[in-house]
């Protein structure tokens, strides 16, 4: 659009000197017939006189030349990277006034916040929600899970015929998972809600082929419904299991080695995720998808409409094959 109406003025320039030279029009008949005033039709005239009609040719403006060289913007990311504890910030979060401090600091420029901004998004760095990783997580642990023991598992699931489930537990409040909402400016909206923590105890599995499986309770889960969920799975999912779990205190119940050792172990094989790594359970960006893209903003009455919206957020996601590989990519598993 901007070239567009670039062209459109060196037009009017050389059309103007067309006029005076063709039609022998005045000055103020040309400013007329092109829509312009008659003192621009005058500095093209001059301009025309002083270096020929090639004056009259656009040329743009080289503009204030950039603060930061190339040179210095791909060192940015790098910068960057070594976290903002590093620069003595408290807390491992970048924002714009931090990054603005940096750049003044290790180049001299001061940016508004708004360049800043322009800057980081030309260099590929967004706004981002963290995830919490706990300070005890091992890496080394989780990266071998990742690479060397979750190819094994597969194999070993496809070897013995098992149907491989990730499992994890979650809680659903009353309370809403807040998030933005669109509204006229100036009138912030109101969310009412019923002030109370009670929630739905939830556990739910994932297979790799996308199919989903829940179980539901209004009251805090305990061993004995690990085991029925387990005998549920039995059921509906297939005869052999591999469950892939945590090793959350639920998971390590008497009654559970109980229920294991009496039989059940023939058909329930246990693989432990290493501790402090819930980014590595898939069912946790179930997860986040119930609470924060089907729920959101949602506030019912009791348990029991919250029940129901549970089951049809389910249901929705049941829809959408894909969102299930979207979950173990977004654990970094490869299917």
């Amino acid at each position: 659009m901007e070239q567009e109406r670039l062209s459109l003025g060196e037009w009017r320039r050389r059309r103007a000197l067309q006029l005076s030279e063709d039609l022998n029009l005045s000055q103020r008949d040309i400013a007329l017939v092109l829509d312009v005033s008659e003192a621009a039709v005058s500095e093209w005239f001059a301009a025309a006189r002083h270096g020929g009609p090639e004056a009259l040719s656009f040329t743009p403006h080289p503009g204030r030349p950039p603060e930061l060289t190339a040179d210095q913007r791909r060192l940015i990311p790098d910068f960057l990277w070594h976290g903002a504890e590093a620069y003595g910030f408290r807390g491992e979060v970048w924002n714009g006034p931090r990054v603005r401090k940096i750049l003044a600091e290790e180049f001299g420029v001061w940016y508004s916040l708004r360049q800043v901004e322009r800057v980081l998004e030309q260099l590929g760095w967004t706004p981002q929600v963290p995830l919490v990783k706990a300070i005890q997580a091992d890496p080394v642990a989780i990266e071998h899970w990742r690479v060397e023991v979750w190819p094994e598992v597969k194999k070993r699931a496809k070897k013995e015929r098992r149907t491989l489930v990730f499992i994890d537990e979650s809680g659903f409040y009353l309370l809403p998972e807040v998030v933005r909402t669109y509204a006229p400016k100036g009138h912030r909206p109101v969310q009412k809600e019923w002030q109370t923590h009670d929630h739905l105890s939830v556990m739910g599995a994932l297979a790799p082929q996308g199919r989903i499986y829940t179980w539901v309770r209004q009251q805090p889960l305990i061993g004995l419904d690990t085991i029925d969920f387990l005998i549920h799975l039995l059921r509906v999912a297939g005869a052999r299991l591999l469950v892939v779990w945590d090793n959350s205190p639920i998971h390590r119940r008497r009654e559970l080695k109980e229920f294991l050792a009496a039989g059940a172990a023939r058909s329930i094989h246990l693989e432990a995720l290493p501790p402090y790594a819930p980014e590595l359970n898939p069912v946790e960006w179930l997860w986040g998808q119930c609470k924060k893209v089907e729920l959101c903003n949602l506030a019912c009455l009791d348990l029991e409409e919250l029940h129901m919206e549970f089951h049809l957020a389910i249901a929705r996601i049941r829809q959408k094959p894909r969102l299930a590989e979207a979950f173990f990519a977004g654990a970094s598993l490869t299917l």
